[in-house]
């Protein structure tokens, strides 16, 4: 006999699992209606013809371990389960605790700085089986609290020095009390493009600088793997970090610390939070919903509406620290070859192992599910993840939203087992994740604890179809699809990145883009995106590393085509064949850009986009000037530097030349890789890069300012003085010189400059002047103080910070480079 009549089943939170689940008697967990459906399917033999509806009151719905569903709670593809919100309701799944009983501490104690004196306030720890929870997230009122650290948001300080065979990092000697001997100390450190928790072991002070060892296992992988490294630049900046989770850190508002030994939790609170009623929630899950079927059993045709999962914890990094290699996956093992080279890839100098973190929702071995208009909020770690053995799956119109980690994941990256850059190609292609449906998710504020995390992060998958979604303030890169870094055909074809808005990313981390790829991927599409305002981070390794669109090692057989982005700054790195580049860049027609993001039935998400950072810069895609210096009568050997020049797209004209000095000035798509390349070419050469940027004039400071068509450059290079006084003057006289001095501008706007821009690398300076192509510096430079004393009197007050560079004949300070293309 067939079952006609819907079947609905009700759950609220004052409700009781021993109920008949109707709308007056509800169940009380979400998992106990499960339950009761699945015992309904299997006494009925599955001859339900219409969908059964799992409706969830309002409230929140603590967890104690996650709800589970198997094979055997199964809808069909006439009578799915859906778990939904009841109409116009908000039921809220959490696996967070509720923390209450706040008083404030009088006086001080062991540890408390002294300007934190009088505004702490303490509560008890929470405990789970007569243990004291540990934590390492905390919300009071619906925003994150900031665990303890030394340096306030957004500073970092910089490492001295790593030693890879003692396995320990040098810093400069932390001024906080006592220090060496609390415990639980981490260090979280940024490098390249991934960050590192590091349980500090061990600190030895040596006067102003303090020697740091590791707890295993992560000390040891920490050194040994080889990408990505602690960074250690002149030019830039050796890698930012910064120490976290002790007493004597916490002075700001918005700060926690849990002692664990006196069992209190002390948090100082920010402006209008008022403790006594405040509500402050610690996580004690990692997961809140597991769907996990097997190869030959799979979960089909069950659904989540309109729920909100949140506060979910992640504490591998608290246990075993966490050395991630990219988008999040944490590194099991890693270390560099003594003898490069692998079947598949003979230059490859590196093997990893990797885990996958843990995720709020995770699926696997399933198909026919998916979740639509539901809310990933205050999470750890990842939001959702589809992960193996998933096929015909939909995540459609959802928020994610102050996530630790990745906001979406999908497919496999590797197993435990598998070394990372083997191609992945299971006998069994049930394996694969194919056919999932990413649509009209609006995904802000992710990637806020694993800055090397991502927006949305696809490893070997197939037939992926991620269209419509706005991701926006991520700390590393918008979409990263592929693993494996190999030009092998594997598991991954025909995936599709279409009709997204991706803006305000790069927070924190470079080598970056807001569509990054990796591998052979045949027949795949990356088409009709909207990409903009990229952030300038502060501590990037090199600050030019950053990019719309970019296809890394081993990208293969995709289109990329009709792409909006305010420049043409794109990488193709190392890339296999077959693929096909097609107007992509600022000329893609305005229509790509209004069609791009969430569609208008999903509209209403936008209202909880995260407002962008307005302490953060934008970047805009400038030139930069990479400089070669000969001694003792060293040649170039032009011809290479020819080859060296066209293949990193750079043009005859961006050469000019003064002495021993031999300076490129152009936009180009990777200095860094660019350097490298003239330092494998002229290992004797001194190569010095220019990208501290620290003044710009535009015809945009002109009132009538135009542009003309094309421009010619003149550059000029001089040093500041030693005196460090005076360099800091001068820094700040141009840093103003727009508002304070306007009249040397107004200068540049008569003289028809079109821009003038000056670099520093250390003491020296570069210059450069650009001007209407066929117009003369000679006759457009007079005008620059005609009628305009005010410009004489800067150009003479300058005079004091600025004298020539090495080789300069006496009295001469700035010195020309001439064209010196072929």
């Amino acid at each position: 006999m067939q079952i006609q009549a819907q079947t609905d089943i009700w759950v609220a939170p004052n409700g009781a699992d021993t109920n008949l689940g109707t709308k007056e008697n509800p169940l009380q967990t979400v998992s106990m209606a499960i339950r009761r459906v699945r015992e309904m399917r299997r006494l009925s033999e599955n001859n339900f013809t219409k969908a059964i509806h799992i409706y969830v009151r309002e409230g929140n719905y603590q967890l104690y371990e996650p709800i589970t569903i198997r094979p055997e709670d199964a809808g069909t593809s006439l009578s799915p389960t859906i778990i939904e919100a009841a109409p116009n309701e908000k039921p809220i799944i959490s696996g967070g605790i509720s923390l209450s009983g706040w008083t404030k501490v009088k006086g001080n104690f062991i540890g408390l700085p002294k300007e934190a004196i009088g505004k702490v306030w303490v509560a008890d720890a929470p405990k789970i089986g007569g243990n004291v929870l540990d934590f390492r997230q905390l919300w009071v009122n619906n925003q994150k609290a900031i665990r303890a650290k030394d340096t306030p948001y957004p500073r970092m300080n910089r490492i001295l020095s790593w030693n890879k065979k003692e396995e320990t990092c040098w810093i400069s000697t932390p001024k906080f009390p006592e220090i060496t001997k609390a415990n639980g100390v981490e260090m979280f450190i940024h490098q390249w493009w991934a960050i590192a928790n590091l349980r500090i072991k061990k600190m030895e002070v040596q006067g102003d600088s303090t020697k740091l060892s590791f707890f295993q296992p992560e000390s040891k992988i920490q050194s040994e793997h080889p990408w990505p490294a602690p960074w250690i630049s002149k030019e830039t900046g050796n890698s930012a970090f910064y120490l976290t989770n002790a007493i004597q850190f916490l002075n700001e508002a918005g700060e926690w610390f849990l002692d664990k030994k006196a069992e209190k939790l002390y948090y100082i609170p920010r402006v209008n939070e008022v403790m006594e009623n405040a509500e402050v929630i610690a996580p004690s899950l990692e997961t809140l919903v597991r769907i996990e079927g097997t190869v030959d059993h799979q979960v089909s045709h069950v659904f989540f509406k309109n729920i909100v999962f949140c506060h979910t914890s992640w504490l591998r990094p608290s246990q075993q620290g966490h050395v991630p290699h990219q988008a999040g996956l944490y590194m099991l093992d890693a270390y560099k070859l003594k003898m490069p080279g692998t079947p598949d890839k003979k230059t490859l100098e590196n093997q990893a192992w990797v885990g996958r973190p843990k995720a709020a929702v995770e699926v696997s071995y399933a198909n026919h599910t998916g979740f639509e208009a539901c809310r990933f909020e205050h999470l750890a770690s990842t939001g959702l993840d589809y992960h193996k053995g998933v096929h015909d799956n939909s995540i459609k119109g959802n928020l994610f939203k102050d996530v630790g980690g990745t906001g979406i994941q999908a497919g496999v990256f590797a197993d435990e087992a598998t070394e990372i850059h083997l191609p992945y190609n299971p006998s069994d292609e049930r394996e694969v994740c194919t056919n999932l449906l990413i649509s009209n998710n609006l995904i802000s504020d992710v990637t806020n604890e694993d800055w090397g995390a991502v927006g949305i992060g696809a490893g070997f998958v197939k037939g992926i179809n991620i269209e419509h979604n706005e991701i926006s303030d991520v700390s590393y890169s918008g979409i990263s699809m592929g693993w494996g870094w190999t030009k092998t055909v594997n598991a991954m074809k025909n995936n599709s990145i279409s009709a997204n808005k991706i803006h305000h990313y790069a927070k924190h981390m470079y080598d970056v883009a807001a569509i990054y790829t990796l591998s052979a991927q045949p027949g795949s599409v990356i088409s009709e995106n909207y990409v903009d305002s990229i952030y300038k981070a502060p501590y990037a390794h090199i600050p030019n590393h950053w990019f719309y669109l970019y296809t890394d090692e081993g990208s293969s057989y995709f289109t990329i085509k009709d792409n909006w982005s305010p420049s043409a700054k794109f990488l193709q790195n190392a890339n296999g064949p077959g693929n096909t580049w097609q107007n992509n860049g600022p000329q893609v027609a305005d229509s790509i850009k209004v069609k791009a993001g969430i569609q208008a039935e999903y509209a209403y998400l936008l209202k909880d986009k995260k407002q962008a950072d307005k302490y953060w810069e934008i970047n805009v895609e400038k030139p930069v000037i990479v400089e070669l210096i000969t001694k003792n009568g060293q040649t170039i050997d032009r011809k290479k530097l020819d080859e060296i020049l066209l293949k990193s797209k750079v043009s005859q004209e961006a050469l000019f030349q003064w002495e021993n000095h031999l300076v490129i000035f152009d936009k180009v798509q990777d200095v860094y890789l660019l350097r490298e390349r003239l330092k494998n070419a002229f290992p004797k050469l001194q190569i010095k890069t220019y990208d501290d940027l620290f003044y710009e004039f535009n015809q945009e400071k002109c009132k009538n300012g135009k542009s003309a068509k094309e421009w010619s450059h003149t550059i000029l290079t001089a040093n500041l003085v030693a005196d460090t006084t005076l360099q800091k003057e001068y820094l700040s006289y141009h840093a103003t010189q727009f508002e304070k001095w306007p009249e040397v501008s107004q200068g540049f706007c008569n003289a028809d400059f079109q821009q003038l821009l000056i670099y520093k690398n250390g003491r020296q300076l570069m210059l450069v002047i650009s001007i209407p192509k066929g117009e003369s510096l000679d006759r457009l430079n007079p005008k620059t103080i005609e009628n305009n004393p005010k410009v004489v009197e800067w150009n003479k007050l300058m005079t004091k910070y600025q004298e020539g560079i090495s080789g300069t004949q006496k009295g001469e300070t700035w010195v020309f480079l001439k064209p010196a293309g072929n």
